[in-house]
């Protein structure tokens, strides 16, 4: 009925919709249309309020309506509570802790997830208790506090509007009790040989290991505890760090690292050498002059620098400039001949020895000078008797290498006539073999190894003949199979 009096609207309730029917249902939602009432009580329809039987304690329907002048329509959105995580497994366990981790629920739905609730309960219990007063936004969670030795069995839910989904229940009870893993140290491939570096360098090897519980690492130098005054070390849960600021000689030696657990432990070694330029060679000389050849020897250097002299740097000086030349570069003896001297001049010589670091700081100098005489009045030449023996300048060093990588030993000899050279294994020649190279350059003599196994270790040998004599050095060569860091 709709009445006007003085100006005022009289309205009245309207007929509800007809045809009200729903055209589309989706996992989680509807869509309802309807036609507009026969009576809209006298006056336009705003809205429609609608009732839906979806909703229950668990579940509240969220409507959103639209009218037109002939048509209504209405989604329904139900809200739902998410299925259960998936995969709940033990990721570790200690004697207080367990660390739980699954995936989310196969299923959230449109009113989505606001978390997780872990709970757990002794097994044969009934009473689950809450570990977590928040909700967990991730993926996993270390429950704490747990009684030491005891069952506990563990589940976890979703949370979200609509409340709890199913549980996700591990399949049996979880022992609280620490994880025995053996001690195991995993020594880095460079650090299976020696770890050379030079002196002022910065030095910080980690040494990654396992085992449970924590294990405990020590340190040893040559069989004493380390110095913390002169090595830093730094122990994780799954590594520890050998570490020096500033690198001296005395750092130099064999370092021991010991891990243990309760009675059990597992040990590694490395050598460290720390090398500095070496000291200069000793009792330069001029040995001889003829022509315009001046014949030179020395000593090698008292101080090595810690590591092999691998040369020397020879140079002479005109006495009249007293600029200095080099003569040689990288000579392996402790002997050279300089030559195309200037007649009627005189000359110095001094020379550097050189390892890994570089030259020497200072240089060992001649006491005596080469005088290159002039030819002006005429003078038989009286030929230099250079004939000597073979003599090893520098001996056959022992080695430890490892099978299956090529390697070379080597020496120098001196003698004249050039001496014959015989390489040995175990006092028997060696010959032709294959899998030996054997070169002589300008008395250098190297004798190079093609991939060794086990059975090419043994006593090397390298024989020098000539008419005036015999000479001869031997160094012993250790061949061992390197090791898998992950089958240790």
């Amino acid at each position: 009925m709709y009445v006007e009096t003085n100006c005022h609207l009289i309205v009245d309730v309207p007929d509800p919709p007809e045809n009200v029917r729903c055209t589309s249902v989706g996992e989680d939602c509807a869509s309802i249309i309807w036609d507009p009432p026969v009576f809209d009580g006298g006056a336009p329809l705003k809205a429609a309020l609608t009732e839906s039987p979806l909703a229950s304690s668990l579940c509240t329907a969220l409507i959103f309506c639209q009218l037109s002048d002939s048509l209504g329509s209405l989604f329904l959105s139900p809200s739902a509570a998410t299925s259960e995580p998936i995969r709940l497994t033990v990721h570790d366990v200690t004697d207080n802790t367990c660390t739980l981790k699954w995936l989310a629920p196969e299923k959230i739905g449109a009113g989505g997830l606001d978390g997780y609730l872990i709970e757990y309960c002794k097994e044969g219990g009934t009473e689950w208790e809450v570990a977590n007063q928040e909700l967990c936004q991730r993926q996993g969670y270390v429950v704490r506090g747990l009684p030491v030795g005891e069952k506990v069995n563990f589940r976890v839910k979703a949370v979200n509007i609509a409340g709890h989904s199913p549980p996700a229940v591990l399949s049996q009870a979880v022992t609280i009790r620490e994880i025995m893993e053996y001690p195991k140290i995993r020594l880095p491939r460079e650090l299976r040989t020696k770890y050379i570096r030079k002196v002022g360098e910065k030095i910080n090897l980690t040494i990654p290991f396992q085992g449970k519980p924590r294990p405990v690492a020590t340190w040893y130098k040559d069989g004493q505890p380390i110095d913390p005054k002169m090595v830093n070390v730094r122990n994780s849960n799954v590594d520890t760090i050998l570490f020096i600021r500033e690198a001296e000689r005395e750092h130099s030696g064999t370092y021991e690292l010991v891990l243990q657990i309760e009675n059990m432990e597992d040990r590694a070694s490395l050598i460290l050498r720390i090398v500095d330029k070496p000291g200069p060679p000793l009792k330069m000389k001029v040995t001889d002059v003829w022509g315009f050849n001046a014949a030179l020897e020395w000593d090698p250097p008292k101080d090595d620098g810690n590591c092999e002299i691998i040369g020397y740097t020879i140079q002479k000086a005109d006495m009249k400039t007293k600029e200095w030349f080099t003569v040689y570069e990288h000579n392996r003896r402790t002997n050279c001949t300089a030559s195309d001297l200037i007649m009627g001049n005189e000359y110095m010589f001094r020379v550097y020895s050189e390892n890994l670091c570089g030259l020497s700081e200072e240089a060992g100098v001649s006491k005596n000078t080469a005088v290159i005489a002039k030819t002006g009045v005429f003078t038989p030449y009286k030929e230099k008797d250079t004939s000597c023996m073979p003599k090893f300048t520098q001996p056959l060093v022992d080695r430890s290498i490892v099978a299956g990588y090529s390697t070379t030993i080597s020496c120098s000899v001196k003698g004249y006539p050039k001496p014959k050279i015989v390489w040995m294994k175990n006092k028997m020649i060696i010959g032709q073999d294959p899998k030996f190279l054997m070169r002589n350059n300008q008395g250098v003599l190297t004798l190079n190894i093609r991939k060794p196994g086990t059975f090419d270790g043994g006593k090397y040998s390298c024989m020098a003949v000539n008419d005036l004599g015999t000479d001869e050095v031997e160094c012993k060569l250790d061949v061992r199979v390197a090791t898998d860091p992950d089958k240790k």
